[in-house]
């Protein structure tokens, strides 16, 4: 656990690998509780120390079942407070205190209709009937002693179901996503009417004790920050300078992997307007050096994360007074990069911070970011008074352009792509929903086809266009981009950028895809 937030009430989630977790966490933040991810296998004297208000099992892709199966420290039951079982949470939770779990004949997946019983605090001021989102394939057989059938659906006796004297509620469904109806009022009853929450996590009062907390932390020490411009370290970069004025040093890699005209804009915003301490490295020879003829995604990540560092670490040896290095670590970095955090889920592709600095920069870290979702952070950044231009930015990869150049990253292709990137982003603000797509991009494919432009046959590359719909990048959708503005963005790559002929789009969700290409 990252902080200590005993003055705060707090609800624990114990991570058994469902792709919703994150949202469970999120969907209680939103009702003003402070939420914590911790692993499935906490030990119930860990959480006795800092005790929570209530407990939630996640949902997992696993069967209790199978060997090695995620399971439960059984003291968690025997601490007095409210439990919440989610799908693989009830079945765990069901098997743990005597029920009986069976193995599905066939995957219940999907929206679907349950009936609930009266008098039931989880489902107060709901309807009898509604439709929710199952994903399952065991089911609970036999419930515990002591319990109570709560609600039932079609195919599932035991939907929902009670233990009231004792507090331990289980559901078979997922109260977090959008599909099931009256969601959000489920989670409220669970933490108002049965833990006992109040709503006092605000976002105003967070960052007054975390000036406060970095005040104290620093002392009159120096910090060194990595500055990429984007949201994260921005907000990083003005809550330490409200916290330590110009003793914090911003040092921005300039790798020639960035959007165009990005350094400038940077430096822009940061020294002239912020009036920051900001210190530039100009180091696009040195990456490209390094990536020539790289091919493989996975390898390219890692060199540009070296080379990063290296830089990073160059010019950090100059501030000698810098004992901390400031990140704009955020929750969803923790979940996923963290082998504390990461319980049975798998890692996807590996992530570049300036963590792995060589061993004579010996720096305390700074991350006051670490317990925010994105939305959050953007908030924290409006609270503060930076500017929308800077906080509305989408979400851009540690790697870059590096990661949209597929195949070998050259200097050509990079500034090839920042130019029909540049136009897609010009064609995308002009939609009036912009602010609700979570990204919009270019993709350069090392593919090359045949045109025509004029008489002239050509022979040149494809750029691809991906744009997603997301809350928080865990599960994301396409774009339905109007025709009109995905046209305005082919014709003007074709027309304007040479070296590019054919434009697609990429119609593809995560999962299973991912966000990035590479």
């Amino acid at each position: 656990m990252s902080q200590n937030h005993s003055k705060i009430q707090r609800i624990v989630i114990l991570d058994y690998g469902s792709q919703y977790t994150q949202l469970i966490a999120r969907r209680i933040r939103e009702q003003q509780v402070f939420s914590e991810i911790i692993r499935f296998d906490t030990p119930a004297a860990k959480l006795a120390e800092n005790m929570p208000q209530g407990i939630i099992l996640s949902g997992g892709p696993n069967s209790v079942f199978e060997e090695g199966a995620p399971g439960i420290d059984p003291e968690i039951f025997k601490l007095g407070v409210p439990v919440l079982g989610i799908c693989y949470g009830m079945q765990l939770m069901s098997q743990q205190l005597g029920g009986k779990v069976h193995p599905g004949e066939s995957r219940e997946y999907g929206k679907t209709k349950i009936k609930t019983s009266p008098d039931n605090e989880l489902f107060t001021g709901l309807p009898d009937e509604f439709t929710v989102w199952m994903s399952h394939g065991d089911r609970v057989a036999q419930i515990p002693a002591g319990f109570k059938v709560s609600a039932t659906s079609t195919n599932c006796p035991f939907a929902a179901v009670r233990n009231e004297e004792k507090r331990f509620y289980a559901i078979q469904f997922h109260p977090e996503v959008v599909h099931t109806e009256h969601g959000n009022q489920i989670i409220g009853n669970f933490l108002f009417k049965i833990c006992g929450c109040r709503a006092d996590w605000k976002l105003s009062s967070w960052i007054d004790e975390t000036v406060a907390r970095l005040k104290a932390q620093v002392g009159d020490e120096e910090v060194v920050l990595g500055l990429s411009g984007g949201v994260d370290s921005s907000v990083v970069a003005v809550l330490l300078n409200r916290a330590i004025g110009k003793r914090l040093h911003c040092i921005f890699v300039d790798n020639g992997l960035l959007r165009h005209n990005e350094a400038v804009q940077v430096e822009k915003m940061f020294r002239t307007k912020l009036d920051l301490d900001l210190h530039i490295a100009r180091a696009a020879e040195r990456f490209y050096a390094a990536l020539k003829g790289v091919e493989d995604p996975e390898q390219k990540r890692k060199i540009i994360g070296r080379e990063f560092i290296n830089v990073f670490a160059e010019q950090a040896r100059k501030f000698k007074n810098a004992k901390f290095l400031g990140q704009g670590t955020i929750y969803p970095d923790v979940i996923e990069s963290s082998n504390a955090l990461k319980g049975p889920s798998q890692t996807i592709k590996s992530h570049h911070n300036v963590g792995g600095l060589p061993p004579d920069l010996k720096f305390e870290l700074v991350e006051p970011l670490r317990d925010l979702f994105k939305d959050e952070v953007r908030a924290v950044g409006r609270v503060l008074g930076m500017d929308d231009e800077l906080l509305d930015r989408q979400p851009f990869p540690g790697p870059g352009l590096g990661v949209r150049v597929l195949g070998e990253v050259t200097e050509e292709k990079v500034k090839l792509l920042q130019q029909a990137d540049l136009r897609v982003q010009e064609e995308i603000r002009k939609l009036p929903g912009y602010k609700n797509i979570w990204q919009t991009f270019a993709v350069l494919l090392p593919v090359k086809s045949v045109g025509v432009m004029g008489d002239q046959r050509t022979y040149e590359y494809t750029c691809a266009i991906r744009s997603v719909d997301s809350i928080d990048a865990m599960t994301a959708d396409w774009t339905r981009i109007p025709y009109e503005t995905l046209a305005a963005m082919s014709n003007r790559i074709i027309n304007e950028v040479r070296g590019i002929n054919r434009v697609v789009y990429d119609i593809s969700s995560k999962p299973p895809a991912t966000i990035e290409w590479e």
